[in-house]
């Protein structure tokens, strides 16, 4: 009766072993990225899928280990930024989800309203061309500057035509701008990196984005990996209402699903 009982046992480890086969790696920001996805493991487990969550507190590294095939996917960034990652690195990555939106903010210790802001203050945004370009379109909305006609989404300090109180704009790496608040005057940050440094974008932001806001954040791969098995099982789970639920009530408006 043993060598039934062993082959049985065999059996199951080994169905065991191929049900969790497929194994996938995924870069991520703590907060909200790292978050929900560690929020769908028991899912994507239930089908055969491991998902190993890599916390990047930077905006490079996860894309350039995507395209090295070093991880599978990221999830971080949205569309304009991998455009101009692409564009300027020669990658090929894709994007293969859009699943939420961060409204971006401008945040200050030292003023209560932007109309507060002192001649000469200083202003601090992110060093990476498009969400540099989108603090500055954020504080044009908000009438505290004007930019030339044709700058765009990758516009830059040198695109300003009109600063009234001569803000002096300084250019820092985004993770960096949550440390920077006691030293500038207003600072424009990520939601991901304002939710990590305990800000409120809805409490404590002075100018914020709307819902309608065009910076989707998107689940990456690369091209010829975006049908993956894995891969689309990971989007669906990421689609689902249990995960809409999720983000609602644990952001509360700071972070906004777009499915």
């Amino acid at each position: 009766m043993k060598k039934p009982l062993l082959l049985a046992a065999a059996v199951l480890t080994a169905f065991s072993l191929s049900a969790a086969a497929d194994t996938l790696q995924v870069a991520a920001t703590p907060v909200p990225h790292a978050e929900i996805l560690e929020f769908v493991k028991p899912k994507l487990a239930e089908q055969g899928v491991t998902l190993e969550v890599k916390v990047f507190t930077d905006y490079v590294q996860p894309n350039i280990q995507v395209s090295e095939g070093r991880l599978d996917a990221n999830f971080f960034q949205h569309q304009p930024y991998l455009d101009e990652f692409n564009a300027s690195k020669g990658t090929q990555l894709v994007s293969v989800a859009g699943i939420h939106i961060e409204p971006f903010g401008a945040y200050s210790n030292k003023v209560r309203a932007l109309d507060d802001l002192k001649q000469g203050g200083q202003v601090a945004i992110p060093n990476d061309a498009t969400n540099g370009g989108r603090a500055l379109l954020l504080l044009q909305a908000a009438g505290v500057l004007t930019l030339k006609e044709e700058a765009g989404i990758t516009a830059t300090p040198r695109d300003i035509a009109d600063n009234p109180k001569k803000l002096r704009v300084r250019e820092l790496e985004a993770a960096t701008l949550p440390r920077v608040l006691n030293q500038v005057d207003l600072a424009l940050i990520n939601t991901n990196y304002a939710l990590e440094a305990g800000l409120n974008p809805h409490k404590d932001a002075l100018a914020i984005e709307g819902a309608d806001s065009p910076y989707v954040n998107i689940l990456v791969t690369r091209d010829d990996n975006q049908q993956a098995d894995a891969v689309q099982k990971l989007v669906e789970a990421l689609k689902g209402d249990d995960v809409r639920d999720f983000i609602n009530e644990k952001y509360q408006g700071a972070v906004v699903p777009v499915f």
